[in-house]
């Protein structure tokens, strides 16, 4: 699958495309409508299927100082696109230049110049241009004078209510990470490089893989039962602690997990860790007996919750 720069001219193979268009981050259900309905007109039509999504998101742009609230990285979206069978996924670089141009303009350059576009496919609430200037019926008017189909999915409800980011988002930061599995088709996942540490949990028994959190969405701190998907395809169980280590000091936001029955080197190895289950919340110890007494208890936990996985 292609990654292709949203500011240039799409190749001539994947000219005449069928694109969708939105921020698509975490990829969930609603999103996956969207873009398995551009995918499914593409294949109908005998044409490449392409999606457009913004990075960094536009709230980063409008908003620098917001809290991260990301719930997947460039390189996640690529790989969900490229299984949802999108044949190139268009980077639109959000910054002060894609900030000003009017709805009109977007339409003009970036779709129709710049991707060359045949069909386009948004959720019915997309918004673009400056200062939120265009919406789904414009697009379809201005679409139809350039020469393309625009049309748009309805939003997808589970359990009565609408699927969205935020509605995931909460899910996470209220400690239930499988009613966020239910809304992305999949665990929410944290992607990063292995990192050195202080080595504290190799003194005691629990050496720990070391991930940095980035810009990803902090989920409630607390331990949890994931699963950590190595660079060669292995798929690891064990017990993670996601949060400051309020027995340390000094405090250090990592995400830590443990792999049962695990032994090798993984620094500086990337690795993705999905949670599966929220055990309990973060807990300061008074010494390194009752911490170790209570790693063994979530450890059990743990397995006891990865049992069907």
């Amino acid at each position: 699958m292609e990654r292709l720069d949203g500011g240039s001219v799409v190749p001539p193979h994947l000219a005449g495309g069928i694109v969708a268009v939105g921020n698509f981050d975490g990829f969930h259900l609603g999103h996956q409508a969207v873009v398995g309905r551009a995918v499914a007109r593409a294949r109908a039509e005998g044409r490449p299927a392409l999606v457009a999504t913004f990075d960094p998101h536009p709230v980063r742009h409008f908003r620098p100082d917001a809290p991260p609230f990301r719930l997947t990285t460039l390189d996640q979206r690529q790989r969900l696109f490229a299984a949802a069978g999108v044949d190139a996924m268009v980077v639109l670089h959000f910054d002060g230049a894609l900030a000003r141009l009017s709805a009109e303009t977007f339409i003009a350059e970036r779709l129709h110049a710049n991707l060359r576009v045949a069909g386009v496919v948004t959720g019915e609430d997309f918004t673009f241009g400056r200062a939120k200037g265009g919406d789904v019926r414009l697009l379809a008017a201005r679409g139809a004078a350039h020469g393309f189909v625009a049309e748009t999915v309805g939003a997808v409800t589970l359990d009565g209510e609408t699927v969205s980011s935020t509605r995931i988002r909460d899910a996470l930061r209220g400690g239930e990470p499988q009613v966020a599995a239910r809304l992305l088709t999949r665990p929410f996942a944290i992607e990063g490089v292995v990192q050195h540490g202080d080595k504290v949990g190799r003194t005691i028994g629990y050496p720990t893989a070391n991930v940095d959190m980035g810009k990803y969405l902090r989920p409630a701190y607390g331990i949890y039962a994931v699963l950590g998907r190595l660079a060669d395809g292995r798929v690891l169980k064990g017990a993670a602690n996601l949060g400051i280590r309020p027995t340390f000091d000094p405090p250090k936001e990592l995400l830590e997990p443990y792999f049962f029955d695990f032994s090798g080197d993984l620094y500086g190895q990337p690795i993705e860790v999905a949670l599966i289950d929220y055990l309990r919340p973060e807990v300061r110890f008074d010494g390194l007996e009752p911490l170790m007494a209570q790693m063994a208890a979530d450890c059990e936990r743990a397995r006891a919750a990865l049992a069907a996985w």
